[in-house]
């Protein structure tokens, strides 16, 4: 048991049974008390001697560590005494999840005073999950105006390697042009032969077989040349239009997370989602209860054509 002679009277400030007396009569005010239990909590905590503290609690205040931290933490955070009154503990607890400059937005857009417990930690839940959500968008954002402006240094550097390609296939086609006319000149040209000089046949059509022959190895690569050419312009038209592709996509990922950067929209998106899947399940019961209880199912049936005609009144 506690053994309240071992709880000495601080050097400073009150004795532990004042403390006490404050905190019992504070619980049973509830209320705006709340801060009052914290405040002596925390002066309790630093006034009992070293292993005092939880038999204390639980003997003398019946209350958990847990529970006497919950207070503390109200007590140091908690601004607006007022309001804690109407709220009671539970609730405070609850908005102490959110940063300080927000608790009193999310108090007056959520009237968490008329919401139950319950209520009040799916709405905090939903607060995050869109705050989470815009976070992403914004991320996504980020990351896709960097990717953008990096597609779109790539397209100038493929517009001008297209540009490059385009120029040498022009070449390239004008060269294997220019040798096909002269292989097709070379092979119908005569042979100047001096008229003193005593023909040799075949050293004439060696002379021309190997003429045409290194003609034609010109062309070849002429023609070689032409094709990489032009397989180079086709590759370079084809990143382009991947480029173009990526691009076009992109501009809707802009959009899709520049909406989502607006946290209302994206809480609204959310609590759509929620709300459709609901109705869904509400729907799935009425259907179960039509086929036991025909009474029944016409007040459900009701019920969800109320619901709809608000929803319809919300969105007029």
């Amino acid at each position: 048991m506690f053994d309240l002679t071992s709880a000495l009277t601080p050097k400073e400030g009150r004795d532990i049974e004042a403390i006490t007396n404050d905190i019992l009569e504070a619980k049973r005010r509830g209320g705006e008390a709340i801060l009052t239990i914290g405040r002596c909590l925390t002066e309790a905590k630093q006034s009992l001697p070293h292993g005092e503290w939880l038999p204390w609690l639980n003997e003398r205040v019946e209350l958990s560590e847990r529970t006497a931290q919950k207070f503390m933490k109200l007590a140091r955070e908690w601004s607006n005494p007022n309001t804690l009154a109407d709220l009671g503990a539970s609730k405070a607890l609850m908005l102490l999840a959110l940063p300080d400059s927000e608790r009193e937005r999310f108090a007056e857009d959520y009237n968490v005073i008329d919401m139950s417990a319950r209520q009040m930690e799916q709405a905090i839940r939903e607060r995050k999950e869109a705050q989470e959500a815009a976070a992403r968008a914004e991320a996504e954002a980020k990351t896709a105006e960097e990717a953008r402006a990096k597609m779109e240094e790539d397209m100038k550097l493929l517009n001008a390697r297209l540009s490059g390609a385009q120029e040498d296939r022009e070449q390239a086609a004008q060269a294997a042009a220019r040798l096909e006319a002269e292989l097709e000149e070379l092979k119908a040209r005569p042979v100047e032969v001096a008229v003193e000089t005593v023909v040799d046949q075949e050293a004439v059509e060696k002379a021309r077989a190997e003429a045409v022959a290194e003609m034609r190895a010109k062309l070849n690569k002429a023609r070689e040349a032409k094709e990489a050419a032009e397989a180079r312009r086709k590759n370079a038209e084809e990143a382009l239009e991947q480029i173009r592709l990526q691009l076009e996509e992109q501009a809707r990922a802009e959009k899709k997370a520049a909406l989502g950067e607006d946290k209302d929209l994206a809480q609204f998106e959310l609590l759509f989602d929620q709300t459709k899947e609901t109705v869904n399940r509400m729907h799935g019961i009425l259907l179960k209860v039509q086929s036991r209880d025909e009474d029944a199912a016409g007040r459900l049936s009701k019920a969800l054509t109320a619901l709809a005609e608000a929803v319809r009144r919300c969105a007029g």
